[in-house]
């Protein structure tokens, strides 16, 4: 084959797939996105959304397969130069599965209704803005939801109950917000699957509900609240929990009786006022980090297990406690 016949079939290629590709995007989809483009005023980070062009080609745009017709299934906005709220349009966007808006700095205004309408979504993430106002209860009607994550906003108000009857939720996360009052007692009754629970770096006060005892979660994360009381349910030898921070709280219930689950990797408990000593236990579960310091506890620390791979900075602080990494016991 010469030069001239392979640049023909190179270009006669290239014409071909150029003209299928414009026939790929949904003309109300495209619609869509342009309004949403014209409501964040026309940032640069949006320059390849072109009239002209195939919108399933434009950047932070995916578009799902023949069989939904080539239709927007996500739409990832993230670390853009883009003021203004969140479009009401980005509701008509009915087969989306994928919202992101991540690392917007300007990105202000509550959480916009019209997501209740988008109810393919799986993901839902809208982080790293300045999104003000509640958590808002609409949330519960994305039936088809599995990760939540509302984190480092300036979000207040109390966290809506009706979040449990998300039957297929895999992971919840509203930390680094405003979020007031007390964590949910329907958060130990979800339907289906056990979500992860991030709620750190909020104004949550109150007890922990019982009902969380119930609840074999995988990775919890609690620290930096308000909260009191006890705690203890969080744990139990037939969980299998590989994660629990509740550290910078103001909890207060007996170590001695804490029994943790044999898979728990990582352990803080820091700046509480948790009493007792160190159950032998401990020794057995595979802990990658651990952290006790500034509580109320006393006692020798076990010998065996992890628990003497961690410095003094790990203990510090505590009523009595001793040996090693501390002092030797009297």
């Amino acid at each position: 084959m010469d030069k001239t016949t392979t640049l023909l079939l190179f270009f006669l290629f290239t014409f071909l797939t150029t003209t299928f590709s414009k026939n790929l995007c949904n003309r109300d989809d495209k619609t869509t996105l342009l309004k949403i483009k014209k409501a964040l005023n026309n940032p640069y980070h949006l320059a390849s959304w072109d009239p002209r062009t195939d919108c399933c080609s434009w950047y932070c745009l995916e578009c799902g397969d023949a069989t939904v017709n080539h239709r927007v299934t996500a739409l990832t906005i993230f670390s853009g130069r883009i003021s203004g709220q969140i479009p009401p349009e980005v509701g008509d966007l009915s087969y989306l599965q994928t919202l992101v808006f991540r690392k917007l700095t300007n990105l202000t205004g509550g959480i916009q209704p019209t997501i209740a309408k988008l109810q393919n979504l799986r993901t839902l993430r809208l982080s790293w803005t300045n999104l003000t106002g509640p958590v808002p209860g609409f949330l519960s009607q994305l039936k088809n939801l599995q990760y939540l994550d509302l984190s480092f906003n300036d979000l207040s108000g109390s966290i809506p109950s009706s979040l449990s009857l998300l039957p297929n939720l895999l992971s919840i996360d509203l930390s680094r917000n405003k979020l007031t009052g007390s964590i949910p007692k329907s958060f130990g009754s979800f339907p289906a699957k056990v979500p992860d629970l991030y709620l750190s770096h909020n104004q949550l006060s109150g007890s922990i509900p019982k009902t969380l005892g119930n609840m074999d979660f995988s990775h919890i994360d609690f620290s930096r609240n308000k909260l009191g009381g006890d705690a203890s349910m969080l744990f139990g030898a037939n969980k299998t929990t590989w994660y629990i921070d509740l550290s910078r709280n103001m909890f207060k219930f007996d170590l001695s009786r804490v029994v943790i689950p044999k898979t728990l990797g990582i352990l803080d408990l820091n700046h509480n006022g948790i009493t007792g000593n160190i159950p032998v236990q401990w020794t057995e579960a595979p802990l990658q980090f651990f952290n006790i310091s500034y509580n109320r506890l006393c006692g020798r620390i076990p010998s065996g297990g992890n628990l003497q791979a961690f410095d003094s900075y790990s203990y510090f602080h505590n009523k009595c406690l001793c040996g090693a990494p501390l002092d030797s016991c009297k």
